[in-house]
């Protein structure tokens, strides 16, 4: 089996099963993917430009960083296609995660008129557009300020297959044969089986996060660049109708949690009551309004506790208390 190295000027921003793939990989080969952030380098050029301040000892590193921007349309950087042979529609690639590795830096932002789960709501009590820069040297957590440490996890947010229908497909919908799922679990250890609709299935990934609560609440999670080693594997004609996966975690190590919970007969609108709670507690201790959305995007997760009692539904929102650090 062969070892293979996809270096960051393969990069697309579109699903498109028109796209010619970067590299042609076979079943059991391994392949390193350098990826890129979720803003393209964007962060790293509002730094450049003086837009955006920077600890002084992340300066330089972040500038390392900063890059022209990407051409072709608005979306995230995927590093790929690889073209999988012998992979054949109805067929499924077995994908083996064997290391995510991040960049010494990275960011969590919010904005009032983004993505974000409370973002609407919390314009309206003045929310200011912020992003909060991590130093992700330690490799195992990363310090918010002092007395709070958040662990890290690192996964890619973005890993999918070309979709049958003709493109050119968003990268932000996740879609029956993957895509932007940002599901936290899928670390190192994981094995994700991805439906194929196309000849070669074209592999591609990107949007590494070093960590993430389930929910991604703000709209990012520790957003940064890195590199992603995978094995892949053609199992045929597999039946698979949509992405599944085995993994060595069920998510954040906390030995206490504190939670709020919403009720509603909407569960979006639960999951908004329980989140606003939950900053509430982070404001309570002493956080800003931006700075707790940011922080309960990178380890607060959202989960729904009951959907049998009809017509109100109970989601919950999970703090990990061993984030804040004695002295």
């Amino acid at each position: 089996m062969t070892h293979h190295h996809l270096r960051p000027d393969a990069l697309h921003t579109v699903w498109d099963n028109a796209l010619p793939p970067a590299l042609t990989v076979t079943s059991g080969d391994t392949v390193t993917l350098d990826t890129l952030d979720a803003s393209g380098g964007g962060v790293a050029r509002r730094v450049a430009s003086g837009e955006l301040g920077a600890p002084d000892d992340l300066r330089a590193l972040i500038l390392a960083g900063a890059r022209a921007p990407l051409s072709g349309p608005r979306g995230h950087p995927l590093t790929g296609p690889l073209f999988v042979q012998g992979a054949q529609p109805g067929d499924a690639l077995r994908i083996e995660i064997l290391e995510v590795r991040t960049a010494t830096w990275g960011w969590t932002g919010c904005r009032p008129d983004g993505i974000g789960l409370l973002d609407a709501a919390l314009a309206a009590e003045g929310l200011r557009p912020h992003t909060h820069l991590w130093d992700l040297r330690a490799g195992t957590h990363a310090d918010f300020r002092p007395g709070i440490r958040v662990p890290l996890a690192p996964f890619p947010g973005v890993i999918g297959v070309a979709p049958a229908a003709p493109g050119p497909h968003p990268t932000a919908p996740p879609r029956h044969v993957g895509g932007n799922m940002d599901v936290r679990q899928l670390v190192a250890g994981s094995t994700l089986w991805l439906p194929v609709e196309v000849p070669g299935a074209l592999l591609s990934a990107g949007d590494l996060h070093a960590a993430q609560g389930d929910g991604e609440v703000s709209g990012t999670g520790i957003e940064t660049d890195g590199q992603l080693t995978l094995r892949v594997h053609v199992e045929p004609q597999a039946g698979l109708t949509t992405p599944e996966f085995t993994t060595p975690t069920g998510g954040g190590q906390s030995r206490q949690w504190h939670a709020t919970t919403g009720h509603h007969p909407d569960l979006m609108t639960a999951a908004r009551i329980a989140l606003r709670a939950l900053l509430r507690r982070l404001e309570s201790r002493g956080l800003s309004l931006e700075d707790a959305y940011v922080l309960a995007s990178a380890c607060v997760d959202l989960k729904i506790s009951q959907i049998v009692d009809a017509p109100t539904y109970t989601v919950s929102a999970f703090l990990p208390l061993d984030i804040f650090r004695e002295g």
